[in-house]
């Protein structure tokens, strides 16, 4: 007999091309008058732009987000939202913005309007993470979920294809783990199984037709797919895998994600044989290591992780980093298993 739990996040989503142009309105929703636009320092253009838009509403540009949220950035920008008399936040970019944002409602409790121009599905998600003293330490709190998304696939045509392709790599990571969570449910399955899919498909796309609305749309499509499977279940190995490689060697996230996934696929593909059809089916009949693994390839996007800055000699304190506080994954954690795991991701060796 069937058995799930399901609780669906409450957050509003407005998704087309042009969206953008009604934020005015969804800062109205929120009840909100005094706006905190974040990004990053690559991003300042653009997240001028909405404060344009804004015009009084805006109480400034803070564009320090960098990735893994140092606890340094995140107390700056706290003390900024509160010295300005902000009463929400504007996220404006990808997981290293909207993370800032959670960083800040966290403490706050102000609200987040996030306007996502990567493909990482973190809007959709109340989970948060800070990095502190080399380790990243993640979090669940409804605090830090952003209260309305804009999805505007126009911004996503700026997106060069180096950056878009491990992007939407980090978001069929959520959809992949979602489907062999120990709280799956039906709901998220067919969620996470159409991502895979529609992102398998959209990615080469996005990648060799830059100036493709359609493509940019349905992998954005397939973004908020994953942000909600990630939202709505647990994690496991890639993704452990992935925060401590990136909190404590300050690898860049979605590259490493891209470069550990088919690894961390084919680690529990005995272990969780009904995920792996469905990821099958969703790559059209491929392996599911070798098949992420290929299509990482087909996208240009990074296969090592030995090519991301990662020593060879840091990948034994590495794997016992990953495995000293317990957690879920189908198959159980082995030390020298996983030890391998990343010697084959640091070398970029096709799984299997």
């Amino acid at each position: 007999m069937r058995e799930f739990v399901y609780s669906s996040q409450p957050s509003r989503v407005v998704f087309r091309a042009g969206a953008l142009d009604d934020i005015d309105a969804e800062i109205d929703r929120l009840g909100a008058y005094r706006a905190l636009v974040l990004c990053t320092p690559e991003q300042r253009v653009s997240a001028e732009d909405v404060s344009k838009r804004l015009g009084e509403r805006s109480a400034g540009v803070y564009a320090k987000a960098v990735m893994h949220v140092p606890i340094e950035t995140a107390d700056e920008a706290r003390a900024v939202a509160k010295q300005l008399g902000a009463d929400c936040c504007v996220a404006v970019g990808g997981g290293s913005t909207i993370g800032l944002g959670k960083a800040i409602a966290l403490t706050s409790e102000l609200p987040i309007l996030a306007v996502p121009t990567t493909f990482a599905g973190s809007e959709m998600t109340p989970i948060y993470g800070i990095t502190a003293q080399g380790q990243k330490k993640t979090g669940r709190d409804s605090r830090v979920l952003p209260k309305t998304v804009i999805y505007d696939p126009l911004l996503t045509l700026t997106l060069p294809a180096k950056i878009a392709g491990p992007s939407g790599m980090n978001a069929i990571a959520h959809c992949v783990e979602a489907l062999y969570a120990q709280d799956a449910n039906p709901i998220t399955s067919l969620m996470a199984e159409e991502g895979i899919r529609t992102l398998a498909s959209s990615l080469p796309r996005v990648v060799s037709e830059p100036d493709q609305l359609d493509a940019r749309s349905e992998a954005l499509y397939g973004a908020w797919l994953a942000g909600a499977c990630l939202g709505n279940v647990g994690m496991a190995l890639h993704h452990k895998l992935c925060h401590t490689l990136g909190g404590s060697y300050n690898l860049p996230h979605a590259q490493t994600h891209t470069v550990i996934l088919p690894h961390a696929v084919h680690y529990n593909r005995e272990a969780a044989p009904k995920a792996m059809v469905r990821i099958t089916l969703a790559l059209e009949g491929a392996d599911p290591a070798g098949g992420l693994y290929d299509l990482a390839k087909a996208i240009g996007a990074p296969l090592a992780l030995r090519d991301l800055g990662m020593k060879e000699s840091d990948l034994d304190a590495a794997a016992l980093l990953a495995t000293q506080n317990p957690y879920y994954n189908p198959r159980p954690l082995e030390g020298a298993a996983i030890r391998q795991l990343l010697q084959e991701a640091w070398e970029g060796n096709r799984p299997g």
